[in-house]
């Protein structure tokens, strides 16, 4: 195992009352390094953050419903998210 924690950076480090979405980007189990865009509801590019070493990512974003695309070498894969006001939504991309 790499060590890398389930889902998303650690939630202590967010900040308070701000609308979250993090999570991480896998192949085969394992993390994998690339980027993943946030999409607004149209499908229009909002922002893009690459991955950490262990293939996790954040973004900070307003309420509503975002598409993420994760672009690693080789793969691409979109999960739509559902982001609350000032919630966490954790998504895990297995490609």
């Amino acid at each position: 195992m790499c060590g890398a924690q389930a889902g998303g950076p650690d939630a202590a480090t967010i900040k308070p009352g701000e609308t979250t979405i993090q999570g991480s980007v896998t192949r085969d189990g394992e993390p994998v390094t690339g980027y993943v865009r946030l999409l607004d509801s149209t499908g229009e590019f909002t922002a893009e953050v690459p991955t950490s070493a262990t293939g996790q990512f954040r973004f900070y974003a307003a309420e509503g419903t975002w598409t993420l695309r994760a672009l690693v070498p080789g793969a691409t894969a979109d999960r739509k998210v559902v982001a609350q006001n000032g919630g966490l939504a954790e998504v895990s991309i297995a490609l």
